[in-house]
């Protein structure tokens, strides 16, 4: 027995049997066939659920490990960039060991594709992969807890109400990333808040950074304790957000009437609609391993804070949404390869822009618009550029 038991990711010797439980788990093959038939799910259920559990079983029956498990992950990860991806790019990459673990904090635009898109770019570019931080809020059902702990996800309790529940939950989370990276060698993916950034402003949460600090040992200086466990900033930034309307509707609300009502099934929609909806162009950039003398946790947060904003990559859709509130054009590069946004023919991605916004419903618009835009601003403000 270990303490992480309740939290960490499954083992080898799991994998078998879980996979029996989840093929026999009536309300899971029920979601998968509605994410991959949404159209005839309702009608075509009984047969659907057939063709699942037979197709289901085949597959089980190749995998034996956790990589086995994650070598078929990679293969629908993959089809998903092909199909809903234009172009994915990468860079900062040779910032990193491949012989040593890292702590990646990133920024937090959706909810399975910012650590998917982390864990696919390191895996193609030679590295392990990774155990991902996965809410408890987002594993109400006990069969999305065992695929993403097949998938290595460790989970964390944010489900704790008392002080004292919080404390001690942050502690053993604490504990686990740094025998995760320390000990065991392997890298971790956490985000910067536990929230998505719905309005496009990326900041992290303070109690991220003061939760990784609970885990260590005195008199080791806390300087040295960030450095044991790498922390790696990245940014991930996405042309389209498959969301964004969804994101504009509750800002909307929130401005409107004060407050917002989450439903019932709406995170999970919001997985589907991540997964499956349009992206366009999607970058991300590695940073570099905070290893400075950090006296304290405000240090070690604004570092974070700093290098994801500096090293977020505007894409023309950012640029499009400040034309129109601003009506001028920014002064700020875009893409992989940093071309001013003025020298650019983008004529089609016009058009795109143009069909993708009309169909927003107009009390949202301008909300929706600064939120594409507000990464524009943030540049700008970082750069002093007009």
């Amino acid at each position: 027995m270990s303490e992480f038991d309740d939290i960490r990711p499954y083992n080898d010797d799991e994998v078998k049997p879980v996979l029996n439980r989840l093929i026999n788990d009536r309300e899971c093959i029920d979601t998968l066939v509605k994410l991959k038939f949404p159209k005839s799910a309702a009608y075509l259920a009984p047969v659907l659920r057939k063709l699942a559990r037979s197709k289901l079983n085949k597959v089980a029956g190749k995998i034996h490990t956790v990589a086995d498990f994650q070598h078929f992950m990679e293969g629908m990860v993959k089809d998903v960039v092909d199909n809903t991806i234009d172009e994915l790019s990468v860079s900062g990459l040779e910032r990193l060991d491949k012989d040593q673990a890292h702590l990646f904090i990133s920024n937090h635009r959706d909810i399975t594709m910012d650590s998917a898109m982390v864990n696919f770019s390191l895996y193609h570019a030679g590295f392990g992969t990774l155990r991902i931080a996965a809410g408890d809020n987002l594993l109400t059902k006990p069969f999305a807890s065992d695929l993403m702990r097949l998938n290595k996800s460790f989970i964390v309790n944010r489900s704790a109400t008392s002080l004292r529940e919080k404390l001690k939950a942050a502690k053993l989370l604490s504990r686990y990333i740094h025998h995760s990276v320390v000990e065991d060698g392997e890298s971790v993916w956490i985000a910067q808040r536990e929230g998505r950034a719905k309005d496009g402003i990326d900041k992290t949460n303070p109690a991220i950074v003061s939760m990784l600090a609970l885990s260590r040992k005195k008199p080791e200086p806390l300087e040295e304790h960030f450095r044991r466990i790498r922390i790696v900033p990245v940014t991930i930034s996405y042309e389209y957000d498959p969301c964004g309307f969804d994101k504009a509707r509750e800002l909307y609300e929130i401005e409107t009437n004060g407050s917002y009502t989450k439903g019932e099934q709406e995170d999970v929609a919001s997985i589907a609609k991540g997964i499956t909806g349009y992206k366009g162009d999607v970058h991300l950039t590695f940073g570099k391993i905070l290893n400075d003398a950090y006296e304290s946790t405000d240090e070690v947060h604004a570092e974070l804070d700093r290098q994801i904003d500096r090293n977020y990559v505007l894409h023309a859709s950012n640029c499009f949404a400040y034309e129109m509130l601003e009506g001028k054009i920014p002064n700020v590069p875009i893409g992989k390869t940093q071309t001013p946004f003025a020298d650019l023919d983008l004529s089609e991605r016009r058009k795109t822009y143009k069909k993708y916004i009309d169909s927003c419903p107009q009390q949202h618009l301008k909300i929706l618009l600064r939120c594409y835009a507000n990464p524009v601003y943030k540049h700008l403000e970082l750069t002093g550029a007009t």
